[in-house]
């Protein structure tokens, strides 16, 4: 079916008042809308609107990090028990009906969806410059959508025209799939404007995606084409040489508060503590107390940790630790704060006793246990929601991609890893491995939901760590939800 744009009248009057031979429409046609870059973008809006779910009820950011080597969230006497979910991420023994497992399913195709919409009511018109570049960023943007769908779940349905498309769709194989998504982005990005916007389709986000996906090909495919190692650095290359995106100067820098103008951040998800919420990590990782460290209005919750070995990881000068809260906390003010329960000085020790912190525990260990992570800027008076944008890609992970695709095919590194080694404050390294890097990766990508992703693509996804035993390669994808199958059966085969 065609979805007809429907443009409001009062829209249609303003835009005519000084024009009085201007044709008036209740409804523009596909080919006489959009007419210009604004209108657009007034257009395509709805496509982007699920990613500002991901970082909430969505379950994506979770499920990228509490399923890692990274991030934990304990259970501390009953706070952030919720049923187990937590803890069955930690240790890879979700079902299809584990609430972050089963959100994310809808939020991709709800993205799909729109995007769908959008490209079969823009195609009729896409020699018009302006519609032919709003209907390439709409096939990338559901092709990102994909992206997410086949990272996670593996074999999914692909539909790409509600016309044609079968009432119960079956599952497409991934590497299809994966072959598609190649096509339709290196047939739209000719027809991408230079934009430096953050937050919609442009060539840095694009090239970004196009990277993702030749660098995670053999996941994807379950066969190593030695070539897409070759294409993966050329995508990147294509972002470097765009010459509008650079490191700033402090590895935090791009994490502040009101960080849309972020010359290293290339695609994000804009975030407003009043007018676009849905950005509250803050609050699941500050503990109960430490809004009087931040002059908060509300009590945080005291949930998500650093990993242990993970914050052991960085060198003792690394500038990429001052994102993390540990030892004696104070007010804004500088006064000590006194953990109210426990009666003792709010301190975070960065050794977590357990995954799951009873009675047997101290006040002390239960409370206070795990370094937090301040990475995104918790202004003075932050709300429970941020203002700081969330980078779904980001200039460091561009030169971190160029590194790794070059190793991969047998050449040298260094210089793309010491760029961002030397903004962090530590010393270079020579004859980088892969090890390395998937190392550095982690220090430097952490909290921004690559982890899981980069652990499967280097084979150690399923290693053993802290409070969690070796598991088996099924893991590698999540189940399709059990209410999805429940509406679809086809999607059970």
């Amino acid at each position: 079916m065609k979805k007809i744009l429907i443009i409001s009248f009062a829209f249609i009057t303003f835009g005519a008042c000084t024009d009085l031979e201007v044709d008036l429409y209740d409804k523009i046609p596909a080919d006489k809308f959009p007419e210009n870059d604004v209108q657009a973008a007034l257009l395509t809006e709805p496509v982007y609107r699920p990613l500002s779910e991901l970082l909430d009820w969505g379950g994506w950011w979770f499920a990228q990090e509490i399923t890692t080597d990274e991030v934990t969230m304990p259970t501390r006497l009953t706070d952030w028990d919720d049923g187990g979910k937590w803890r069955a991420l930690h240790q890879h023994s979700w079902t299809n009906t584990t609430e972050p497992v089963a959100a994310m399913w809808s939020r991709f195709y709800r993205g799909v969806a729109e995007a769908n919409y959008l490209i079969e009511a823009l195609e009729p018109g896409i020699e018009v410059p302006a519609t032919a570049t709003a209907y390439s960023k709409m096939r990338i943007m559901r092709s990102y959508y994909y992206y997410l769908l086949i990272d996670n779940y593996g074999n999914v349905p692909y539909v790409t025209s509600f016309a044609t498309a079968p009432a119960l769709p079956e599952k497409e194989d991934r590497a299809t799939i994966f072959n598609n998504l190649i096509t339709e982005m290196t047939e739209s990005i000719p027809y991408l404007d230079n934009s430096v916007s953050k937050t919609a389709v442009n060539k840095g986000m694009a090239f970004s995606l196009l990277a993702k996906l030749y660098l995670n090909h053999a996941v994807y495919t379950g066969t190593v084409n030695t070539n897409y190692w070759k294409l993966a650095e050329d995508a990147c290359d294509s972002v470097i040489a765009l010459g509008v995106y650079s490191l700033q100067d402090h590895p935090l820098d791009p994490f502040v508060t009101e960080n849309q103008t972020s010359p290293e951040n290339i695609f994000t998800i804009p975030f407003d503590e009043d007018a676009k919420t849905g950005f509250n990590l803050h609050m699941r990782t500050l503990h109960y107390q430490s809004n009087l460290t931040f002059d908060m209005p509300v009590g945080p919750w005291n949930g998500l940790a650093v990993m242990e070995d993970h914050f052991n990881s960085y060198e003792a000068d690394d500038k990429r630790k001052e994102g993390f809260l540990v030892g004696q906390q104070f007010t804004s003010t500088g006064q000590s704060i006194t953990d109210l329960i426990a009666k003792a000085p709010l301190s975070f020790n960065p050794e977590i006793p357990a995954l799951l912190m009873d009675g047997t525990y101290s006040s002390i260990e239960i409370r206070m246990s795990g370094a937090r992570c301040a990475k995104f800027e918790i202004k003075l008076g932050a709300k429970d929601n941020l203002s700081n944008d969330f980078p779904l890609f980001r200039y460091a992970d561009v030169l971190l991609m160029k590194a790794e695709a070059r190793l991969r095919q047998g050449l040298n590194g260094d210089q793309w890893v010491n760029e961002i080694r030397s903004r962090a404050g530590v010393d270079p390294m020579s004859n980088i491995t892969l090890d390395q890097i998937l190392e550095e990766r982690g220090r430097e990508m952490f909290f921004e939901a690559h982890r899981r992703q980069d652990l499967i693509r280097f084979g150690k996804f399923n290693d053993e760590w802290w409070e969690k035993t070796e598991t088996s390669a099924e893991r590698n994808i999540f189940p399709i939800p059990q209410s999805e199958i429940d509406a679809n059966p086809n999607l059970a085969k």
